[in-house]
């Protein structure tokens, strides 16, 4: 189909899923060397209800994308795909696994909470820690880790955090031997407290495993390099603008990027009634979360911090700060191409101090 539409000029493939129904039209435009973009499904909504009717139907949304795209095309984005989809694959797994990881300690210490609430006070900040994790499978709940003692305790504890196995093993035993009021169907929720204890194991081996495989390939993109040199940037919230931003290439300026990202101030007046700028309410929303947790990071960087507090002293609130401090890594973040950038960053060291 697409050869055949390509006989009448160039061909725009437009999908409003790339990542699940669409990913092999996707796939095969681009095997094909068409152009491919996607209209985001908010956009594609509010779009919709410009035109009349108000059915939800396959054919009717097909003709909103294709109008759309060939009347607003300022709201279509393209679709990276190549070497990038091995990282979102990669990343979203981390995600899932870290999801899960979560909410099985969010399970352990709500059962440790109808069990024994002082132990799960004690241990519950450090539910996931393998020493915490090996006490309960072991030893299970309150009653098990009182009657194993200190010195048991304390040898677990010592294998798998060496510097804080004693004192680790001596807190954990006392706070198991204080007497809570027992509460209905303790008894019950006793005996699952071993079983709760070797679930977390396989989901935070498989999330270290994922991880290292993420940071190895990190480390062979061009402009890994560029992103975790700035303070507040980490492997995940590097990850992450490099699978919204791509190679860069799309963006013509920072200032582009920043309005992508939604941090860039929007204008706002009609008539006599000027109301200045306001941050804007759109944009991506996953660039600007990663921009706005990467500026709340590098406020312990004494740059960054320099920034931060002159923002302030200019009467702008926490939230407007930081937000200036994220439209600041747009500078650097955003080169003409991957080469450009690390050229810059190796010729002038002084562009990062600069910038941010």
């Amino acid at each position: 189909m697409f050869d055949k539409l390509a006989q009448h000029g160039p061909l725009l493939v437009v999908v409003d899923q790339p990542t699940t129904i669409g990913a092999l039209p996707v796939a095969v435009a681009r095997a094909a060397g068409h152009q491919v973009a996607y209209l985001p499904g908010l956009a594609m909504r509010r779009i919709a209800d410009l035109y009349p009717g108000r059915a939800k139907t396959d054919a009717r949304d097909a003709f909103v994308i294709a109008d759309a795209a060939r009347s607003l095309p300022h709201t279509l984005r393209p679709v990276d795909v190549g070497d990038d989809a091995e990282l979102e694959a990669l990343v979203g797994f981390d995600d899932d696994l870290a999801g899960e990881a979560t909410r099985i300690a969010n399970r352990i210490r709500g059962l440790l909470t109808g069990i024994h609430p002082t132990l799960e006070h004690a241990i519950g900040p450090r539910i996931s820690h393998p020493a915490v994790l090996e006490i309960l499978s072991r030893c299970g709940g309150p009653t098990g880790i009182a009657k194993a003692g200190r010195r048991k305790l304390t040898a677990i504890a010592k294998v798998h955090a060496p510097p804080q196995g004693r004192a680790a093993g001596r807190g954990d035993h006392d706070r198991a031997g204080r007497t809570d009021h027992h509460r209905p169907g303790h008894r019950s929720r006793r005996h699952r407290a071993p079983a709760a204890g070797r679930q977390p194991e396989t989901v935070l081996l498989q999330h270290k495993q994922v991880t290292e495989q993420v940071e190895g390939t990190l480390d062979a993109h061009p402009l890994a390099g560029v992103l975790t040199s700035m303070p507040g940037i980490g492997v995940r919230t590097a990850v992450r603008i490099l699978l919204e931003v791509g190679d860069a290439s799309n963006f013509t300026s920072s200032g582009h990027l920043a309005a992508c990202a939604g941090i860039a101030p929007v204008t706002r007046s009609s008539g006599t009634s000027i109301k200045g700028e306001h941050p804007a309410r759109t944009g991506n929303r996953q660039l600007k979360r990663a921009f706005f947790l990467a500026a709340f990071a590098s406020l312990s960087d004494p740059t960054s911090r320099t920034y931060y507090d002159r923002k302030r002293a200019e009467g702008k609130n926490h939230n407007a700060a930081l937000i200036c401090l994220a439209r600041r890594r747009c500078d650097v973040s955003t080169p003409c191409s991957a080469t450009s950038s690390q050229t810059n960053l190796t010729a002038n060291p002084q562009l990062r101090q600069h910038d941010l």
